[in-house]
């Protein structure tokens, strides 16, 4: 199974989203990064993608995006063959 890193906070619809298309998609193990508790976190997650939104995805060390970046991806058919 892939590793997943999700930096994520609390009240953040696309997160959860995410979590949902994630778990939809099998995927039981999400590493969740809180930048609403850990304000440092959030610094490391603009310094690595550039974003200052959350989520921001990784898969096995690919930066993947936000939500809609993962859904476009899973239309695409991008998506299963990270996963697996």
């Amino acid at each position: 199974m892939a590793n997943i890193i999700m930096y994520t906070s609390a009240v953040c619809p696309y997160c959860m989203n995410a979590e949902r298309l994630l778990a939809n998609k099998g995927v039981t193990e999400i590493n969740k990064v809180r930048v609403d508790l850990q304000p440092e976190k959030r610094d490391e997650m603009i310094e690595k993608t550039g974003r200052r939104t959350v989520p921001q995805i990784f898969i096995d060390g690919r930066h993947i995006g936000g939500f809609d970046d993962l859904r476009a991806l899973d239309q695409a058919g991008g998506l299963d063959p990270l996963l697996a």
